[in-house]
């Protein structure tokens, strides 16, 4: 697949036949949960292990999530992973998250839609990737993240640097898409 935004007329991403299936985020009235099943299926992850940000007035609001999106937003001035993402343009893995002092607070946060059998908090983040989303003149525009959440970081697998490297691909993607280019 590819793809030629219609802004930048030279620019062209080729995806690898891996990420093929995120060709889909480019279509009209792509919802937020389409993108992170999309996400969820490319990284083997769960859908609610992906989290879409946009940088709005200096915070980052939650797009996925759902349920994140009334329960607050990240300061670009905080310590947040997500804020230093978008500060230092830079993907970052973190695959000992849990050691990483960081807010638990949108951890803590159990979907409203949560199996009532469920534990009583959800299980919490292990590993993480964080990349920014740049527009095509480098302009934050949000940050994705994708986590592995478990109560044992051995018993989740870690991220490599190929699979940074697509997140960041994926990130690219998501710029042009609908989704981003919403307010």
């Amino acid at each position: 697949m590819t793809h030629k935004p219609e802004d930048s007329g030279t620019e062209e991403m080729i995806l690898p036949e891996n990420l093929l299936p995120l060709g889909s985020v480019l279509s009209e009235g792509v919802t937020p949960l389409d993108v992170s099943k999309v996400l969820a299926k490319v990284f083997h992850v769960q859908h609610t292990e992906v989290a879409l940000l946009r940088l709005e007035a200096g915070l980052l609001k939650f797009i996925f999530p759902e349920y994140l999106r009334t329960t607050g937003a990240i300061p670009i001035s905080s310590k947040a992973v997500a804020a230093h993402t978008a500060l230092s343009k830079k993907a970052e893995i973190f695959n000992n998250f849990a050691r990483v002092k960081h807010a638990s607070i949108f951890e803590t946060i159990k979907s409203a839609g949560a199996d009532a059998d469920a534990p009583a908090s959800p299980a919490p983040i292990q590993k993480l990737m964080s990349v920014p989303i740049l527009d095509q003149h480098s302009v934050v525009m949000g940050v994705l993240q994708i986590s592995r959440k478990g109560l044992d970081a051995r018993h989740t697998q870690d991220f490599s640097r190929e699979d940074l490297h697509d997140l960041e691909l994926a990130a690219g993607l998501l710029a042009t898409s609908s989704l981003m280019q919403e307010n």
